[in-house]
């Protein structure tokens, strides 16, 4: 019985026979495909909703049972949990009631906010997953995998995983890595060309690439056939998803053995392992770790303050002493902080993504607003990445210019002008430049059909007329000499057609950033004599010939020193008009070409003729100089590394504002410093970089290894850095910063598994937004851990002072009860909390140096500041207190006052008591409601947020408003105060109190002290840090000893 095609029910459905064995016309035909614009946009959606999502189907999504359970079962519940035992232990059922019903709210608050986070970071992920270049009306777009469908025309290269079953169309040097799917430990070479048998394995299908498989050599094009579970992949996806272990392993011994004690350890460690999973202090971020260690601590403070409450009352066993001491550690609590910090992230991450930056690590969160420097590629990233090609340079002929064109992909658009000198020949050579017919040029014209034949055909980009318009797609460089190419009617398309071309390429090189060239070799048809055509770096390709044609010679002549300093010349003069500058160069190969043999690289690219210059221009992107500013007015240096020429670099690196354009000012030794070659910076040992006044801001012709010297370099000076990379070789640098960044569009896969966050446009001011959002976030961590935590300072220094009140009995009366303060806990945390994370970045975000990580949010300036309103809340409350009880009242505390507002015969002798109660809970509660808005910024007055602002009386009011979540959080906890204090029987019985008159006037002139206290110790740090010689910024305190020195 013949072995049944597992190929996919898709492939089934759209094609005739499987997919290896039919030509890939007839797969193209079958599928309905375009070989040369792709699918149609509405198509694809057609096609989506008809064949579904291409995944596996293994994503475990959004599950709301285990956010449940995460909320139910961890440290901060576990403890209310405790004290609503205890609680209910003790008979006291009210209390009981009320912390149930805060746990029920807490864990219900907690659940929806945390789904909704967990939804948003799922749909995040899907951004941050592998992407796919495929072609859509003619262009070449990135889209998520997730979104192919079969007909896709799909582009591949190296480090790129494919992303769905194809079938190759077009290949040059391609193998993929199938030990995945086949246990073939070997990369497998493809062939386009080959068909074969119905029941062919997949091993032996060598015109297929697989799903999930990884290209480890050369490029591919070919047509989507099978997606998701239709896959081969997809066949064994049960087997990809099986779950790692938490057990730890046991250590055995080379034979296999293990002693007792190996067993004893790994059970140590895995109950070790899933306390601390429990607990937190070993999963999640470093920040949200350090924060479950925070709560930790604080568990620890509770227990200590539940002592001392024990203690001043003897030890009592009454039921209110315990009540008391259950609720003074409950006041040390923060039950929202870990809810509140996952949140503020999620939130950041969702704002990164409308700014086109990806996160796909959540600790790089909290490393950008720590980044000092941003080392940043060139091409595409600072530039437009939309090459033109102005000036060629054919020694035998002349200079060739292009005119002005609006449209990059348009051939036929721009005036050709040659002029008979070399571009360094002269100071204007426009002058003497004619205007001429690109095709007229190609009569007896052997020099400039030999270069062009390296432009069109050692490139892979494809530009192609449509119905609506030229299109291209490719590599941008390669595109731009395509296009030029394309002028003289010399389009590789035209040479290269599927069916009987002019040639046929028979290996190639890719462009390697150690060699920096790209070669492929080619056989004519007609003759069926081979060629090598190479283009790349002007000095390594000038390395690699030894021939060329000048002008009036018809044979070539041996390349010289002399022509070499000529041809190095040209080059220097097409770089300092900032054009990016390649060589072309190609030779006839005489050996015998067998694709069953490797052929050493070295052996095509040398003994090379010299062809010419292509000097391409790429406009920096508009934006690129403001942000380059704003990096240097928030501390941060850039450096760009590019694989350009120094001159080329140099110049764009002026034009953005990397490099100050009054190099002359500078001393002889910092100038050379800041424009270095990668063989110079290479060269230099790690002392002797260590010793330079300064890093290059520009390296120019870098290779991946100097990008990690830089990293390193960096590193030692104490900066953090950011890295950009794009391809496969930069995967270590991008490792090895402290934030990794790859880019969305021209990346390859292999580059963005490794980076922190992905940009989505590859732009570089896309990266100063990332800063501004870790900033941001950072920002906002610290306003909300200080207001929760100033808080909890306040509840326990109320209710430890508090201990002092003492009734005729020696027993401790509460100046506010167990109850108020479960409420005040409930109310006027986690909502203001989460309100304060969505805060707007500060107006000087951008004009304060980096955070320091080593301190973290926890500065010398936080900590001081949760005491001084932690204090200052407590003495407004307990004042309060004193005044009602002693200043209007009687003085008498009663007796039983913690219980019930009568005594035995009715009388209510506590009336006193609860007034002053009640007194107090409005004013803590308001106070801690008023303290978030204070949290607005740390230093600024909450009055005056925008000092320049022109309606300055009012501004206040749009700041409030500004952050509506904020807003009505604090506007409900405002206004249930009201239904807690007058509601009777819930007051009295509940809270404990009663409700008051003329006392409003004491919490309103309280809380008139309470702003004017704040807002004192806000100037008065304001003033301090201004003869510091530091900008009004929260974070400058955070600022390392290192960088303090220049605040």
């Amino acid at each position: 019985m013949k072995r049944e095609n597992t190929t996919s029910s898709l492939n089934q459905n759209i094609l005739s026979r499987p997919a290896h064995a039919l030509p890939y016309a007839v797969v193209i035909e079958e599928t309905k495909a375009n070989a040369d614009d792709g699918l149609r946009r509405s198509e694809a959606h057609i096609r989506l909703d008809r064949y579904g999502r291409n995944d596996l189907g293994d994503g475990d999504g959004v599950q709301p049972f285990k956010i449940l359970l995460r909320q139910i079962v961890n440290s901060m519940t576990m403890i209310l949990v405790l004290a609503m035992a205890v609680s209910f232990g003790i008979q006291s059922w009210i209390e009981g009631g009320v912390i149930t019903a805060v746990i029920c709210l807490n864990v219900s608050v907690g659940f929806i906010n945390e789904f909704n986070a967990e939804k948003t970071m799922d749909s995040l992920r899907s951004l941050s997953s592998p992407t796919a270049l495929v072609v859509r009306e003619g262009k070449s777009i990135s889209i998520p995998t997730v979104e192919l469908v079969p007909g896709d025309l799909l582009e591949l290269k190296t480090g790129d995983t494919v992303p769905a079953d194809i079938r190759i169309t077009e290949c040059a040097n391609f193998e993929t890595d199938e030990a995945l799917l086949t246990g073939e430990s070997l990369p497998v070479r493809k062939n386009a060309e080959a068909v074969f048998e119905d029941a062919t394995g997949p091993g032996d299908r060598l015109n297929i690439a697989y799903s999930s498989s990884t290209v480890t050599k050369g490029r591919a094009a070919g047509i989507v056939f099978a997606t998701g579970m239709s896959t081969e992949i997809g066949s064994i996806a049960a087997a990809l998803r099986q779950k790692g272990s938490t057990r730890r392993p046991v250590k055995r011994k080379p034979d296999g053995s293990a002693k007792p004690h190996r067993y004893a350890q790994a059970w140590g460690l895995t109950f070790s392992d899933a306390i601390g999973r429990f607990l937190g202090v070993n999963v999640g971020t470093p920040l949200q770790q350090k924060l479950s260690r925070l709560a930790m601590l604080l568990f620890g403070v509770a227990i200590i303050c539940a002592i001392i409450v024990l203690a001043a009352n003897g030890f009592s066993n009454q039921q209110e002493v315990i009540i008391y001491a259950v609720a003074t550690g409950l006041s040390m609590i923060p039950a929202s902080l870990i809810v509140v910090l996952t949140i503020t992230m999620a939130a950041g991450t969702k704002r990164m993504v409308e700014r086109n930056v990806i996160v796909r690590n959540l600790k790089s969160l909290e490393a950008l607003g720590a980044v000092t420097d941003i080392c940043s590629d060139k091409t595409g990233t600072l530039t437009q990445g939309k090459m033109i090609a102005k000036k060629a340079w054919i020694p035998a002929k002349g200079t060739y210019t292009v005119g002005t064109t609006n449209e990059p992909f348009n051939p036929s658009e721009g005036d050709l002008y040659l002029n008979p000198l070399p571009p360094g020949g002269t100071a204007n050579i426009d002058e003497k430049s004619e205007l001429v017919q690109a095709t007229d040029q190609l009569q007896d014209n052997k020099p400039l059909v030999a270069y062009l034949n390296v432009a069109s055909l050692a490139n892979l980009a494809n530009v192609h007329h449509s119905s609506d318009g030229w299109h291209a797609r490719g590599d941008p460089t390669e595109v731009a000499i395509q296009v030029f190419a394309s002028r003289f009617d010399w389009n590789r398309s035209k040479w290269m057609s599927k069916e009987n071309p002019v040639w046929k390429q028979l290996i190639e090189f890719p462009f390697d950033s150690d060699v920096k060239k790209m070669s492929v070799l080619l056989e004519e048809s007609a003759t069926h004599e081979q060629f090598v055509f190479t283009k790349g770096a002007v000095e390594r390709i000038l390395e690699s010939c030894t021939s060329v044609y000048l002008e009036g010679n018809q044979q070539s002549s041996a390349i010289t020193e002399d022509f070499k300093r000529h041809a190095l010349a040209n080059m220097d003069a097409l770089a300092s008009t900032g054009l990016r500058v390649l060589a072309l160069a190609s030779r006839k190969w005489d050996n015998i070409y067998d694709e069953k043999q490797d052929i050493d690289r070295e052996d095509i690219e040398r003994d090379l003729t010299f062809r010419g210059l292509i000097g391409l221009y790429d406009p920096p992107r508009l934006e690129s100089a403001g942000a380059v500013a704003q990096c240097h007015q928030a501390g941060v240096n850039v450096h760009m590394l590019t694989g350009d020429h120094p001159g080329t670099a140099t110049a764009i690196a002026k034009e953005v504002g990397i490099l100050p354009r009054s190099m002359d000012s500078l001393s002889k030794s910092t100038a050379h410093a800041m424009i270095m070659t990668a063989r110079d910076f290479d060269a230099l040992s790690d002392a002797e970089i260590d010793s330079l006044p300064t890093l290059p801001l520009v390296v120019a012709r870098c290779a991946p290894s100097t990008k990690v010297r830089m990293i390193e370099a960096l590193h030692r000076r104490k900066a953090f850095a950011a890295m950009t990379g794009d391809g496969v070789n930069d995967s270590p640098s991008l490792k090895r910063a402290d934030v990794g960044i790859s880019m969305g569009l021209s990346g390859s896969d292999v580059a963005k598994d490794a980076s922190d966050i992905v940009l989505t446009d590859d732009n570089f001011a896309s990266i100063l937004n990332a800063i501004c959002e870790g900033r941001r976030i950072f920002d906002n961590i610290q306003k909300f851990i200080l207001h929760l935590l100033g808080q909890n300072i306040a509840q326990a220094c109320i209710l430890l002072i508090g201990l002092v009140f003492k009734d005729a009995g020696g027993t401790s009366v509460f100046p506010i009860a167990p109850v108020e303060i479960m409420w005040i806990i409930m109310i006027t945390s986690s909502l203001p909390d989460m309100g304060l994370g969505f805060e707007a970045a500060s107006p000087d975000v951008l004009r304060r140096p980096p955070v320091s990580l080593k301190r973290g949010v926890f500065s010398p300036e936080i900590l001081l500041d949760m005491l001084v309103y932690g204090l200052w809340i407590a003495a407004l409350c307990l004042a309060a207190f004193t005044l009602v009880l002693y200043a209007w009242g009687n003085g008498e505390l009663g007796s039983n006052c913690n219980e019930s507002l009568y005594n035995d015969l009715g009388e209510p002798i506590c009336d006193t008591v609860f007034r002053a109660r009640a007194t107090t809970f409005a004013c803590l509660t308001w106070f801690s409601l008023f303290l978030a808005w204070e949290m607005m910024d740390l230093r600024r007055s909450f009055f005056r947020l925008h000092p320049d602002s022109p309606t300055p009386w009012t501004q206040w009011m749009k700041d409030i408003w500004r952050n509506q979540f904020l807003f009505w959080s604090i506007v409900a906890g405002f206004v249930t105060i009201f239904p807690t204090v007058y509601i009777p029987v819930l007051n009295r019985a509940v809270f404990k109190h009663i409700g008051i008159t003329w006392e409003w006037a004491i919490v309103l002139v309280t809380t008139v002290a309470f702003f004017l206290g704040v807002e004192a110790w806000k100037w008065a740090k304001r003033v301090y840090f201004r003869h510091a010689g530091k900008e009004c910024s929260p974070q400058d305190s955070a600022v390392s000893g290192d960088d303090e020195s220049h605040i």
